[in-house]
């Protein structure tokens, strides 16, 4: 019996399409890595957090820190126990030498705000104080803040060592392969979808940009969901959109390419953000205003093959739309050429090209 989608409440529902599946699972090409251990006490590894620019820097998504206190707390006291601690991951980023956390944040931050006195749960607006909760009432450290404790426990503490595993990247000579260990190592319980890692890791001005247009109103009518998805899966539409303006370039698999084209642009300049902004927005304008609402929903959910197609196909003909433009697109969703090739082996070479020579072709020739 196949196993019911669940889907959460506000979250886009995507038409299941096999190859856009199975292009999602891809793995990797192949890499050299260097892993080698670091043991750092926890107040190196605290001094490398508490400064202006920080040398371990933690990735920044959607699911940070989730332990409560008492969890926190255990771990505070198996350090002070002498008791075994999971080593962490981290990446060293080849152009900064900076250390990005792929696996280990729950810990790190634990120890850092047990340090700082303040945990990172708010309570009525202020950060609640540190206290080790949780533990045996008998034990010397229960209830008690950093700052209570003896000079030599502070020593101790600071003292005790987490192993590390670095991890660097020899060739090729970029950062792509963080992209597939935070995959494979932070999963938290729940694999994190593309677009979630690709926020984590290629942050920057472009990343920021797509965030931020994720929001505008005509792409909400097109999506059919005023809420923004959860998983992001919304956003990877923007990016994947932008990537395959110039579908010429595109390569299998969609993943990497999408990851690929994020890398190159993720801080790129004001004219490039300002120019690709205006684009998505004046064809997601033309897409609401003269199609309608969720277009792309040509079965139960959006079709991604159909919305990449088309809306690049708007892009590059913003300045002649046809007056019967929304004919022409009832005549496209028909086109035995076009559906085929937004129903399987979508995200082939052979198939992108067809469906955008299809759609421009019946959209805005004349």
């Amino acid at each position: 019996m196949a196993k019911k989608k669940i889907i959460v409440p506000g979250d886009i529902e995507f038409e299941d399409i096999l190859s856009e599946v199975e292009d999602a699972q891809t793995s990797p090409a192949k890499y050299e890595i260097s892993t080698y251990p670091a043991d750092f006490t926890l107040q190196v590894l605290h001094g490398k957090w508490d400064k202006p620019e920080r040398d371990i820097s933690i990735p920044d998504f959607q699911r940070q820190f989730v332990w409560n206190v008492e969890q926190a707390s255990k771990l505070i006291e198996s350090f002070l126990l002498d008791l075994p601690v999971p080593p962490i991951y981290l990446y060293k980023e080849r152009k900064s030498q900076k250390l990005l956390v792929i696996d280990g944040q729950q810990r790190l931050k634990s120890i850092f705000y047990f340090f700082e006195g303040f945990f990172d749960r708010k309570k009525r607006g202020q950060r609640e104080e540190f206290r080790l909760k949780g533990l045996n009432e008998k034990s010397p450290y229960f209830n008690k803040a950093f700052k209570e404790f003896s000079d030599s426990d502070k020593r101790k503490l600071q003292d005790c060592v987490l192993r590390a595993f670095i991890v660097q990247q020899l060739d090729p000579k970029d950062d792509t392969s963080v992209y597939h260990i935070f995959e494979r190592l932070n999963t938290g319980g729940t694999l994190l979808t593309n677009q979630e890692v690709r926020n984590c890791i290629y942050h920057g001005s472009f990343n920021k940009t797509i965030v931020e247009l994720n929001k505008n109103k005509d792409w909400r009518k097109i999506l059919g969901k005023d809420e923004l998805d959860s998983r992001q899966k919304d956003v990877e539409l923007i990016l994947r959109f932008f990537a395959l303006l110039d579908v010429a370039k595109y390569s299998k698999p969609m993943k990497e390419f999408l990851t690929n084209f994020m890398i190159a642009h993720r801080d790129p300049s004001d004219d490039f953000l300002e120019k690709i902004s205006g684009l998505f927005r004046n064809a997601c304008h033309e897409i609401a205003d003269k199609i309608g609402e969720k277009p792309f929903h040509i079965k139960a959910g959006i079709n991604t093959a159909v919305c990449d197609s088309v809306m690049a196909a708007f892009a590059h003909n913003l300045k002649k739309i046809p007056g019967d433009i929304k004919g022409r697109y009832e005549k496209l969703k028909k086109d035995t050429n076009f559906l085929n090739s937004v129903s399987g082996s979508t995200t082939d070479v052979e198939m992108v090209n067809k469906r955008f020579e299809r759609a421009i072709t019946i959209l805005f020739s004349r």
